[in-house]
């Protein structure tokens, strides 16, 4: 008996074993991107690539885990087109416990047609970041009865609140809370979102998720899928070498080097024709440094105060103002190198530490040209007619307070006292065009009259 139970047991066990295995077998794969920090071009090429890949291959979904605090609009778009176009349904999973989908990542999460989030997590406050210092969007007139005209920044605002809508209704969620995520602001919270309709699932991790949402029917281009992804294993996508490239050129505070490293590269070749290394390598960073500005936010002004700092830094070396230049163009430099990205948006500022080391770099740079022209103004002119007065000689030849006298290696005319003879020493004490007033040389034991 006992052994009866036994060999039953062990084929219940093997046919449960091999069913789970013949399940997992026969569930194709869930394709995970993940994004972790702000949404910038290194970012978005990633996604946008991992996604049309995606679409080729044969996926259960395409899981994007989220965690960012925002980041630029065009990136953030770029993305939710890649996912409106995509042909597998695509899961937006807020994660881990403590993230947030702020800003830009609101868009993707609600572009999503499966909606998620692990707990601790928010989304929200997605109003659009003035770009270059513009005022925040208004809703009242500053005086009662006063007409506001609109301005750039309620375009902005009602262009992000559409798109907000728009992909709302797409998705079937609250539209009312994607007008608050923009016009408002608004901020919730994993439960929040749940119980307003605003995401389908609230997980504790990716794997709870998959067993969750299996089963779960996604409407999208006009078709259902029903999601079998209980079983599914998961694969990454790797970002290529020119992601990586693009989300290290486009950090803010790695393109403000490459910019100096290129000005100060061509100043140095420039001044030392020849050298070839500072030129090319000079050369190389600008090139990529205006590759990465042209994909940032930048101020324009900001950056030509920059140059201009640069460029008065340098001046002081050729063109000596005891501090004027030198002064004039720190200043401009640390109020270019702030205004450079002037934006809020996280993540796409330049850290000031790196500034006060690259202005103090600069200001030490400065202080050696200055000290460099006061002695020079201070030194004993050595060449030309100054350099000539006080110089040592020695006649060649002599008569009648007319001669020759031989000094620097060379033999000039010269007039002087009749009582000096060939071969005594003597001083120059003036010039009167290319002749010489010398006068006797006095021993160490001498002194002026």
């Amino acid at each position: 008996m006992r052994r009866n139970f036994l060999i039953a047991y062990m084929l219940a066990f093997s046919f449960f074993f091999a069913h789970s295995f013949s399940q997992r077998a026969m569930a194709a794969p869930v394709y995970q991107i993940d994004i972790d920090g702000p949404i910038g071009p290194g970012i978005s090429s990633y996604v946008v690539t991992a996604l049309k890949q995606a679409q080729s291959r044969d996926l259960s979904a395409i899981l994007i885990t989220l965690n960012t605090p925002g980041g630029l609009d065009s990136s953030m778009r770029e993305i939710v087109q890649e996912i409106l176009a995509s042909n597998k349904p695509v899961v937006c999973y807020v994660s881990p416990s403590g993230a947030r989908a702020a800003s830009a990542g609101t868009y993707i999460l609600m572009a999503c047609p499966v909606a998620a989030m692990a707990p601790g997590t928010t989304i929200g406050a997605a109003t659009p970041i003035a770009i270059g210092g513009g005022a925040s969007p208004q809703t009242e007139p500053k005086e009662k009865g006063e007409k506001r005209h609109p301005d750039m920044s309620d375009k902005a605002l009602s262009d992000s609140s559409a798109y907000m809508r728009s992909l709302a209704r797409m998705r079937g969620r609250p539209i009312d809370w994607a007008d608050r995520f923009v016009r408002e602001a608004a901020s919730v919270s994993d439960s929040e979102a749940l119980e307003h309709g605003i995401i389908d699932y609230q997980a504790a991790s990716i794997r709870a998720l998959l067993t969750a949402m299996d089963g779960h029917q996604v409407k999208f281009n006009d078709t259902v899928w029903t999601l079998k992804t209980a079983m599914a294993d998961i694969t990454h996508a790797n970002p290529t070498w020119r992601d990586e490239f693009l989300a290290l050129i486009s950090d803010p505070n790695i393109a403000y080097i490459l910019l100096l490293i290129g000005v100060y590269g061509l100043i140095f070749e420039f001044s030392n024709p020849g050298l070839m290394l500072p030129g090319i390598v000079g050369a190389t960073s600008l090139i990529i440094a205006l590759y990465a500005l042209q994909m940032l936010p930048v101020n324009y002004a900001g950056l030509a105060l920059l140059l201009l700092g640069l460029g008065l830094i340098i001046a002081e070396a050729f063109v000596p103002s005891f501090g004027v230049l030198g002064i004039g163009g720190i200043a401009a430099f640390v109020f270019g190198s702030i205004m450079l990205f002037d934006t809020d948006i996280p993540g796409f500022k330049v850290s000031p530490s790196l500034i006060g080391s690259v202005a103090g770099v600069s200001s030490l740079l400065a202080l050696v040209f200055i000290t460099m022209a006061v002695r020079a103004w201070r030194r004993p002119a050595v060449s030309g007619a100054e350099g000539m007065i006080g110089s040592e000689g020695i006649i060649l030849d002599w008569h009648q307070g007319k001669g020759h006298v031989r000094t620097h290696s060379e033999v000039w005319a010269a007039t002087g006292d009749q009582a000096l003879k060939k071969g005594a020493q003597v001083r120059v004490k003036d010039l009167h065009g290319l002749v010489l007033d010398v006068e006797p040389q006095k021993s160490d034991g001498e002194k002026d009259d």
